[in-house]
């Protein structure tokens, strides 16, 4: 007989306000680091770069939005709980 899955509060633990900013800096971060992909590519190539500076320059810029993004996330999710 199968087991009936019971929604949020009604017999399963909620996840903590930690796991909830947790999540949402992950959210973020792979939202911000997909923008920096496409932004980051179309502006560094703007510039002229080729390569390995290229490659470099895609990848901070990646870094930097899915950090920002990431971040604004979270406070929001910790705003949230």
């Amino acid at each position: 007989m199968p087991v009936a899955v019971a929604p949020y509060g009604q017999g399963q633990a909620q996840p903590s306000c930690f796991d909830r900013v947790k999540m949402g800096f992950m959210m973020g971060f792979a939202v911000g680091m997909a923008a920096g992909a496409m932004f980051g590519t179309f502006s560094c190539l703007r510039i002229g770069m080729r390569g390995r500076e290229l490659m470099g320059g895609v990848g901070k810029t990646m870094m930097q939005s899915g950090g920002t993004f990431g971040t604004f996330m979270a406070i929001g999710m910790g705003i949230r709980c």
